[in-house]
């Protein structure tokens, strides 16, 4: 049998059990004992195949309590809308400028946001965008006209979410230095949101399994009835 680490032993709760949300936010903020603010993920696997068109779940969420982290954002935009994406508090703004830097290899951001005439340039970039989740998508709001509510939103903690090859959508849901109510209020957020963008493909339980982790920490199963599924 293998020996248990010292952070092992330290490690409170039981991983195997199904537990109502809170009690497992609870736990999760227990065992983040890490030296830095560690991040709370949360993994949810939906009765999907998303190899089928009319199964794909994919969202964008306005966490209520924030992500507890700085969010850069680049947008490809020109003229007005440029200077209004500027003032919004967006990193980076810039047209073929911008292109030819994420094209040479730039890939400091974290979201992209483009207004609907620059899609043209930014199409270009979708092998590079593409794999990394960043392409901008009119269904998740990072295609706009409105680029500067765009970023406002991605700056105070809209999170994006796309089901995985494996039936799974995970995604941060703050740090494990928020209070108690403010992880609550961001899970069920989350959850509220993956529930009401289920496909009219999805044919029997459409939430199976969700599981609530820090970085550093274990994982514990959350009883999906504790959330009204």
């Amino acid at each position: 049998m293998a020996k248990q680490t010292k952070a092992q032993k330290a490690r409170t709760g039981v991983t195997q059990d199904l537990l109502p949300f809170a009690d497992a936010i609870k736990l999760v903020k227990d065992n983040a004992k890490a030296k830095f603010d560690e991040s709370i993920e949360i993994a949810v696997n939906l009765g999907v195949d998303p190899r089928h068109a009319d199964q794909q779940v994919r969202g964008v969420v306005n966490l209520p309590s924030g992500t507890g982290r700085d969010v850069r954002v680049a947008v490809f935009a020109k003229d007005a809308k440029a200077a209004e994406a500027t003032a919004a508090g967006a990193d980076i703004v810039g047209a073929e400028d911008l292109y030819e830097k994420i094209n040479g290899g730039f890939m400091d951001f974290d979201r992209v946001i483009a207004s609907p005439d620059m899609m043209a340039l930014v199409g270009r970039l979708g092998k590079v965008l593409g794999p990394r989740g960043l392409m901008p998508n009119p269904k998740v709001g990072t295609v706009t006209p409105n680029v500067a509510q765009a970023v406002k939103d991605a700056k105070s903690g809209a999170v994006e979410f796309r089901v995985e090859k494996a039936g799974i959508a995970h995604g941060g849901i703050g740090k494990a230095s928020f209070d108690q109510a403010a992880l609550e209020a961001n899970v069920k957020a989350y959850v509220d949101a993956l529930n009401k963008a289920k496909p009219a493909g999805a044919k029997g339980t459409y939430v199976k399994r969700i599981t609530l982790s820090s970085t550093m920490g274990p994982g514990f199963k959350i009883d999906p009835t504790s959330l009204g599924l």
